[in-house]
């Protein structure tokens, strides 16, 4: 790749154009991203480790949590250290990658979000059939059928941007190696490739969008049948989390990508970046662990049980 370009190393902009920002940005990332961390992990060995939690539901919420692990980690610490140091330089190699794997777990994210909403159909519409519905090798099909179209799908694009020629500027008005500031980089007329990749983030995206709506529309018309209020309420709340999580996700990602570069801002984007690489991320554990009873008490077991072995 890099013989066809001049460019071999890419500086970061960042939020080199706000210094004052820089250290309150610091202590609040590295913070929130230390929360993430441990909520995430926390999640997943909680899963692991409490037999009570070994449903798909709560096998496809560890592996959300370990797609957010992944995706800050891939992110956040570069920016931490670029925010303290005056070498912002990140390897053209090393852009590539940082950008294949953003965009493949984030569509890893986009289709278990898709998975996520399928289980909850099958547990409030059939709940007499969800255990023979959702077995085990169906989950861990949908599991593994989001990793490889995360994967796979985003090289594509990756490949697209990267075959481009970056023969002048150098410098990327981000903090991470992102779509729209690089094709800003590109020598030459990028409408086709820019249209190219819009579309293909459309697709991307539309489709797990559109399994998530019908399985809501299936879900609420289910509950709206439900004659207890006492039903429907127990119904919903075995959603809500979901709910709140692709809000957030798809709410912050779509203002992000889903739009013409006509529209792109660098410096409102890299604060919008912020939201769903960093914000999202700290608040999935939070959301899930407050509004699941099962997770409080596996926690609860998991800590206590730990505690006691230790006074042992």
């Amino acid at each position: 790749m890099e013989a066809k370009n001049q460019t071999t190393e890419f500086v970061m902009v960042g939020f080199a154009t706000h210094p004052e920002l820089q250290n309150l940005l610091f202590m609040v990332t590295f913070i929130m991203y230390m929360v993430s961390l441990m909520g995430n992990i926390l999640i997943s060995v909680t899963v692991w480790l409490d037999p009570a939690l070994h449903t798909p539901m709560y096998y496809l919420i560890s592996n959300l949590s370990l797609v957010d692990i992944c995706y800050t980690t891939v992110t956040v610490p570069k920016m931490l250290v670029n925010l303290l140091s005056q070498n912002r330089t990140i390897s053209f190699t090393g852009c590539a990658a940082q950008l294949y794997f953003l965009l493949s777990l984030g569509t890893t994210e986009c289709f278990l979000l898709a998975a996520m909403a399928y289980d909850r159909v099958l547990a409030i519409c059939n709940p007499l059939r969800y255990a023979v519905l959702m077995n085990k090798s169906l989950c861990v099909q949908l599991v593994a059928g989001a990793w490889v179209s995360g994967l796979l799908l985003s090289l594509g694009q990756t490949s697209l941007v990267f075959t481009l020629s970056f023969c002048g500027d150098n410098q990327i008005n981000h903090f991470f190696c992102d779509i729209p500031p690089l094709l800003t980089l590109a020598c030459g007329d990028t409408t086709r490739d820019e249209i190219t990749v819009f579309v293909a983030g459309m697709l991307i995206t539309l489709i797990p969008s559109l399994l998530i709506l019908g399985s809501y529309i299936h879900i609420i018309s289910t509950i709206l049948k439900i004659t207890s209020a006492q039903g429907r309420h127990k119904a919903f709340s075995t959603c809500s989390s979901h709910l709140i999580v692709i809000t957030l996700f798809y709410g912050s990602a779509s203002a992000m990508y889903l739009r013409p570069r006509s529209s792109y801002t660098p410096e409102s984007d890299k604060f919008l970046a912020l939201l769903y690489s960093v914000v999202t991320p700290t608040l999935n554990p939070i959301i899930y662990s407050l509004r699941s009873r099962d997770i409080n008490r596996a926690l609860r077991r998991v800590i206590t049980s730990n505690i006691f072995l230790l006074k042992m």
